[in-house]
């Protein structure tokens, strides 16, 4: 799950680190009173979840009230697109936030390292700019430490990546935000947290005007404040369905529909597709014990896919019961009558039940996992 900026620097601003002043605007008017108020040339941006937003004319400076009011207006409701992101995502509301006059601009992330189990604190003195793309061409421009996420991130390490950037003689303003980035990681179960750019202004302070922060879905369980924070409209219709259901959804660019229970076996009918020629238009798994109405739930998400020209079911019986996956399966669809052709394989509990199930209802079986899927692909070739 993304936060937009400004939620962002809240959650920093909160542990210490110094943030410009801005606030956030969802019309032209609100964008004029808020540039009053600051009374300082402020910076307009556009509030979305894409990267290169300057460059897609989602950022604009503005030197008083009344060109902020006109680059609100022009920003709000246009809709920003870039190579990465073409389809593009449409403004709904905008950060106004003091123009800060920067001497220079570094950038300052942590991320999580599941091959160290431990917590990558990144710096470097190219800032205002794709990390990825600092990596990629100066690689040495990057300074990395590894911290214990039981310790947090130490002064020492700290001064170690102050100075590696060239911020040495502000090594403890530093220490403070790069500590308060950390904890703000760990305490959020966050996977990334960055500032980008990190500004050293014309007043000799460091402050960030810009912040990232993504949060582990897995952990959000335990973060019942994200869910308020959650912006459905940057959120796919098919995922914000899935999530509300209980069931583990992935999007794909495929043309086979998958419905699996079990998130190693999921991957493994997904291999097996790839391997007979087809490819995959989603990983989805339902769990164990689903019930009817969450198998309802699942092929929905999966027939709401144009793509989708075929739908393989695979289905091991353990806790989840064959009869209750057939009875679901039948059920959505008598209700939608999908023109989509399928192919079911059950084993294990109540399986052959749910066969005779499926049988009734005219839905072929497989009896093995290769048989299902080569049949999948053969009918989604057809189709195509």
């Amino acid at each position: 799950m993304k936060l937009h900026e400004y939620q962002a620097k809240e959650m920093l601003a909160k542990y210490g680190v110094p943030v410009n002043e801005g606030y956030v605007a969802d019309t032209p008017d609100e964008a004029e009173e808020i540039a009053r108020r600051i009374g300082k040339p402020v910076m307009i941006k556009a509030q979305v979840m894409m990267g290169g937003r300057g460059k897609a004319g989602g950022v604009k400076y503005s030197k008083d009230v009344a060109a902020a009011r006109a680059n609100a207006d022009d920003i709000l409701g246009r809709l920003l697109r870039n190579e990465q992101n073409p389809k593009g995502e449409v403004v709904k509301r905008v950060l106004v936030a003091n123009a800060a006059d920067i001497k220079k601009e570094y950038y300052l992330g942590a991320t999580v390292d599941r091959g160290s189990k431990s917590i990558i604190v990144m710096g470097s003195a190219e800032g205002g700019v794709e990390i990825e793309q600092v990596a990629k061409e100066n690689p040495d421009a990057i300074i990395k430490v590894s911290v214990d996420p039981r310790l947090g991130l130490l002064d020492f390490q700290a001064r170690e990546l102050a100075f590696g950037m060239g911020l040495g003689a502000h090594a403890r303003d530093f220490t403070k935000i790069a500590k308060g980035l950390v904890q703000v990681l760990i305490d959020h179960d966050a996977s990334l947290v960055e500032i980008n750019p990190l500004a050293l202004t014309g007043e000799d302070r460091i402050i960030a005007l810009d912040a990232k922060m993504v949060l582990d879905d897995n952990g959000l369980f335990r973060q019942k404040w994200a869910e308020e924070m959650r912006d459905p409209a940057e959120e796919a219709e098919s995922e914000r369905q899935a999530r509300e259901a209980g069931i583990s959804f992935v999007k794909l660019d495929g043309n086979i529909g998958c419905m699996v229970n079990g998130a190693g076996l999921a991957m493994a009918t997904m291999d097996t597709i790839k391997e007979y020629g087809g490819t995959p238009a989603n990983f989805l798994d339902i769990g164990g014990g689903a019930r009817e109405d969450k198998v309802e739930a699942a092929l929905r998400i999966i027939l709401s896919d144009p793509n989708v020209k075929a739908v393989l079911f695979n289905i091991f019986g353990g806790i989840t019961r064959g009869d209750v996956v057939a009875n679901g399966i039948v059920k959505v669809l008598g209700q939608m009558k999908p023109d989509v052709p399928m192919v079911v394989r059950l084993v294990g509990t109540n399986a052959e039940e749910g066969r005779r199930i499926l049988e009734a209802a005219n839905l072929p079986a497989a009896a093995t996992l290769d048989e299902a899927a080569q049949k999948a692909v053969e009918l989604a070739t057809a189709r195509d």
